[in-house]
């Protein structure tokens, strides 16, 4: 059963191309699909919030979280988990639209499939997984190519 989905997209920058908000949407829910933890049930509904921000942004937060002085593609701050009115505020993605765009045009990817990668790789991080450590990395990776390939998209690693 497809879980239930509240997603607040907000736009600080629509150029470079920029998904609308029915494909995070497909995309959101396409992870949130593939698990069955009671974190992530069909019994509740869930909140994700998308920001598209520009290189500026990015960076500023970049700088402030992780130390590190420069724009990155995907920024995954987590929610407050279950909340007393029942649903799981899975927390909010940060993307940067001129970033996401860079690296698909040097990687010779389509625009949208980055973009899917992106924000599946995204969500993962919400539902706690990771890729600091090698062994954690080759599970995400795996775990995105089963989602990407379902929502048809090719493999980003290969």
């Amino acid at each position: 059963m497809r879980a239930g989905l509240e997603l607040y997209v907000t736009y600080a920058a629509r150029r470079p191309w920029v998904p609308r908000r029915p494909q995070f949407a497909r995309w959101a829910h396409a992870v949130l699909e593939g698990f069955t933890s009671p974190e992530v049930s069909s019994r509740h509904a869930h909140v994700l919030s998308v920001r598209v921000v520009g290189a500026a942004r990015s960076r500023s937060l970049n700088v402030r979280y992780r130390h590190k002085d420069r724009p990155t593609n995907v920024l995954s701050f987590g929610g407050a988990g279950p909340g007393p009115d029942g649903r799981h505020y899975l927390g909010e993605l940060v993307i940067c639209a001129p970033v996401v765009a860079q690296e698909a045009l040097a990687q010779g990817k389509g625009r949208e499939s980055h973009w899917a990668h992106m924000t599946v790789h995204g969500v993962l991080h919400l539902l706690g997984f990771d890729h600091e450590i090698k062994s954690e990395a080759r599970k995400m990776e795996s775990v995105e190519v089963q989602i990407l390939d379902r929502l048809g998209f090719s493999d980003p690693y290969a």
